[in-house]
């Protein structure tokens, strides 16, 4: 039987791609191109293969099996879950970071899911293992599993984009998240604040455990304790920030005795919390002052503009794609595992000197 040029030659005897091209009513090459890249086959063409492909008992590792493998130019990227996250628009500016940097070496993203659920954890295993990517760039501390797969299995080089992994014998790339907290807070300190309000991102979460310990390393130098700050939040993910702003506000108004100063761990939150306050009666930043994390532009527009740090997105992505690429291309080498790009607080008028006798004395 004459071989289709157009697509792989394949090692398995069930069935084949054309037994799926035949059933489904679409050329091989269709097939070929549904499973390896699905991004580039419309939907209802997707769902017909797929339905193909599940009736005979053909799988995309079964395709993949005669992919060159480890040969492609294509990086796979994996998120925590939706791009969508508010004016905290990291994520998507990172990725634009990273597609520039990609392109400048000759590779090309693509983005495996953008939600966690197990149809996606099945693509993006299907798609490591069956050779379709060269490498990984992940913004989860969870590698995707499926049964008894685990993307910790294939050979593929990861790198971890935003949270360290490197204990995890993971390379990373990181901002100084700690540092970065701890200086703010002490800034907030030397203009005379001592009671502060912490709004916290999911509990336990690496970035919250950072910004945190940040704040109180700041607070036990000025000869503060934990007991000067109160937390909020900690009860949602970063994507739900515009609402832990809002609880924490109501949070804030319920206390007896008022924090002047308040450290939120995304701008989403902060912005929320100030629109919120504001139209309770308190004013920022004569009655609070107001720092944030992440950078994102709109905080220059805010009422008032919006002290934040922020993060080196560019820098980051650039520094992830480096690491990457050189455990493809030299893969013998093995430089440091953990790098750190540092972030900078940027100070507009949400921070102010604490009012005169608003403060409580140090204990």
């Amino acid at each position: 039987m004459k071989k289709n040029k157009d697509v792989p030659a394949e090692e398995h005897s069930g069935p084949l791609m054309a037994d799926v091209a035949r059933l489904a009513g679409v050329a091989i090459s269709t097939v070929s191109r549904a499973l390896a890249n699905p991004g580039r086959v419309n939907e209802k063409t997707r769902a017909k293969i797929s339905a193909a492909a599940k009736q005979l008992g053909y799988t995309p590792n079964a395709m993949a099996r005669g992919l060159r493998v480890g040969k492609s130019n294509i990086i796979m990227i994996i998120l925590p879950g939706s791009l969508h996250y508010g004016a905290s628009q990291i994520i998507p500016q990172i990725l634009q970071g990273i597609n520039r940097s990609l392109s400048q070496h000759g590779y090309h993203l693509m983005i495996a899911n953008l939600d966690r659920d197990e149809t996606s954890e099945q693509h993006i295993l299907d798609l490591a293992f069956g050779g379709t990517v060269r490498g990984v760039i992940i913004f989860s501390s969870q590698l995707p599993v499926d049964g008894n797969r685990s993307l910790a299995d294939t050979a593929l080089p990861i790198v971890s984009l935003l949270l360290d992994m490197s204990e995890s014998s993971l390379p990373s790339v990181v901002t100084n998240d700690r540092q970065a907290v701890r200086q703010a807070t002490q800034e907030l300190i030397e203009l005379g604040h001592t009671r502060f309000l912490y709004i916290a991102g999911p509990t336990g979460n690496y970035h919250d455990v950072e910004r945190y310990g940040g704040a109180l390393e700041a607070l036990r130098e000025a000869g503060l304790s934990e007991q000067h700050v109160v937390r909020s939040g900690g009860a949602h993910s970063y994507q739900l920030g515009f609402r832990t702003g809002v609880e924490a506000a109501d949070d804030f108004a319920r206390l007896e005795v008022k924090p002047t100063a308040v450290i939120a761990t995304s701008d989403d939150m902060a912005i929320s919390f100030m629109s919120r306050v504001q139209r309770m009666g308190w004013n920022i930043p004569t009655d609070l002052s107001l720092v944030s994390f992440d950078g994102s532009p709109v905080c220059e527009f805010s009422t008032p503009p919006l002290s934040t740090i922020e993060q080196p997105v560019e820098e980051m992505g650039q520094a992830a794609v480096a690491l990457l690429i050189e455990r493809i291309e030299q893969a013998h080498i093995r430089t440091a595992t953990r790098i750190v790009v540092p972030s900078r607080l940027i100070r507009r008028e949400s921070m102010a000197a604490a009012k005169p006798g608003l403060n409580i004395l140090r204990s």
